[in-house]
């Protein structure tokens, strides 16, 4: 009788006998190990002599589902559990923290009542002379201070850290003015605006009245930075509330909502833009399209509405005044356009569309020149830089360049000595303003915010830390590093007399910047 060798690759695995060969390889332990771990099964499948070529393509289609699935289990249950949470940093996508970013009541509630049993803090305003940061971004809201020289070279330890206090949620930045730090934050139930004492961050007043803005992906709470201007404080609530205070005691002067006054109803990640003054206007932009008009005009001593005019969806960018003049133009960033608009006449001079993925307009614009913007975004938009030219009696903006080179999402980008520096999907990148070519892409600081200072780019990185980078178009350098925060930091830095201000959603922080802080 003839007898033919063959190899197991030609038998079936039911005609095999589990001899000869280890333990782990038996259909029995096989079967246990894949279903506990779909990775090691996968392994012993393509190690395993019973194995025929189809069974292991077919077990490893089989395995890579049941792994997704075996993943996405665990990570429920450890969510479900608290082994970790599920946060949004700007990205793509969302990651796995061990705990997201968020306030503490308890600990707000228990630090201001230990600053109330001590005595009243002495605020010196004339001692902070004239108001230097009254604006979202600073002066202009260019993200640039002009103040003076600052600290290039840190301590060991990092800059001296002045005061740090735990803090409501919410994404606002800081205005300072009469020697007060205003911001506004989100404490249970209430949207608070406070004034804590520049020098000792001790809170000097707060006024909260019930609201209560709530979104998974960018996170609770108050969006927009408030506004100084001329003893009083405007701040708007990301579910339309708009206050006009005292800013020395926080007393109530007047209080609408934008968007019952414009007919709107709120944007999905609530309202973020400032309100800007313009003269004796307070001009608001509220939420998605109304014929009442979504750009609003306040008188700004008595809150009487003025005039509402475009009946288009807003955006989350803050309007820009960048013509102060006898005719003041508004630059405004709306859902699907930017536009030069005429104060005084209440009509759009010109415009130039401008539209982002989901309606995620969140950047101001950048003046590069007397009439050359820059415009960024995330979301698959990019970046071009428009310029406006007189044409038949009137305006019309063209593009002079458009790419991908500096993709701010909503981190808004500086400009200085012809170039444009921003944080391009989380990467900073230096960018010549002139052509759009990009110059470097180098340091991950994460989608955080920037401000420029004394030529040198002052960074607050998406997990807290601050860097000093030097405004260098020839070279990427990194110069100092500071862990300022705990958590994630989408708020913008501010500086005024020699101090640097941060905060995030759970706490704010003081340090000294200036090469003397007054």
């Amino acid at each position: 009788m003839e007898v033919t060798a063959m190899s197991t690759e030609d038998l079936d695995e039911n005609e095999m006998l589990d001899v000869d060969h280890a333990w782990y390889h038996t259909r029995f332990f096989f079967r246990w190990l894949a279903l506990l771990a779909p990775p090691l099964g996968l392994v012993l499948l393509w190690t395993s002599p019973l194995a025929t070529r189809r069974r292991r393509i077919l077990g490893s289609i089989a395995l890579l589902v049941g792994a997704f699935v075996y993943t996405a289990v665990i990570i429920g249950a450890g969510v479900q559990v608290g082994w970790w949470e599920i946060e949004w940093l700007g990205g793509d996508y969302p990651v796995l923290v061990h705990r997201r970013s968020r306030p503490n009541p308890d600990l707000v509630e228990a630090d201001r009542a230990n600053q109330a049993a001590l005595p009243a803090p002495r605020i010196d305003a004339a001692a902070m002379r004239e108001p230097v940061w009254t604006d979202f971004r600073g002066p202009g809201r260019a993200g640039r201070s002009e103040e003076g020289p600052i600290l290039t070279r840190w301590p060991a330890a990092g800059l001296r850290q002045l005061w740090r206090n735990p803090c409501g949620g919410g994404y606002a930045s800081f205005v300072v003015a009469e020697g007060l730090a205003f911001t506004i934050e989100q404490r249970r139930d209430q949207e608070v605006v406070a004034a804590y004492d520049l020098k000792t961050g001790r809170e000097v007043w707060a006024h909260g009245y019930t609201a209560r803005f709530e979104e998974w992906m960018g996170g609770d709470g108050p969006r927009a930075t408030p506004t100084y201007h001329a003893g009083r404080l405007y701040s708007l609530g990301a579910k339309g509330d708009l206050l006009c205070l005292g800013a020395a005691t926080g007393t109530v002067v007047w209080q609408r909502n934008v968007l019952e006054d414009a007919g709107s109803s709120n944007l999905p990640y609530g309202l973020a833009a400032s309100p800007l003054l313009v003269g004796e206007q307070l001009l608001v932009t509220a939420g998605t399209a109304s014929a009442h008009g979504t750009l609003l005009s306040y008188d700004a001593l008595t809150g009487d509405v003025l005039w509402s005019e475009l009946p288009e969806q807003q955006s989350y960018a803050s309007p820009m005044l960048v013509d102060d003049g006898a005719n003041p133009q508004v630059l405004l960033l709306t859902a699907s356009r930017l536009l030069g608009f005429d104060v005084r006449r209440r009509e759009v001079l010109w415009d130039f569309p401008w539209h982002v993925r989901y309606d995620n307009t969140i950047c101001l614009p950048v003046r590069v020149a007397e009439a050359r913007y820059f415009l960024g975004a995330g979301y698959g938009a990019g970046s071009a830089l428009v310029e406006v030219r007189p044409a038949g009696g009137g305006f019309q903006a063209e593009p002079v360049w458009e790419n991908r080179n500096l993709r701010t999402k909503f981190n808004p980008a500086v400009f200085w000595q012809g170039h444009l520096y921003g944080l391009d999907e989380g990467v900073l990148a230096c960018v010549d303003a002139e052509t759009g070519e990009r110059r470097w892409r180098e340091g991950r600081y994460g989608y955080g915010q920037m401000l420029l200072t004394d030529g040198h780019l002052l960074v607050l990185s998406g997990d807290g830390d601050v860097a000093l980078v030097a405004a260098d178009p020839a070279k990427y350098e990194e110069l100092e590093r500071l862990h300022a925060l705990r958590g994630k930091c989408w708020n913008v830095p501010a500086i005024a007399h020699g101090r640097l201000l941060v905060r995030n959603s759970s706490e704010m922080a003081c340090y000294q910047i200036g090469i003397t802080s007054r």
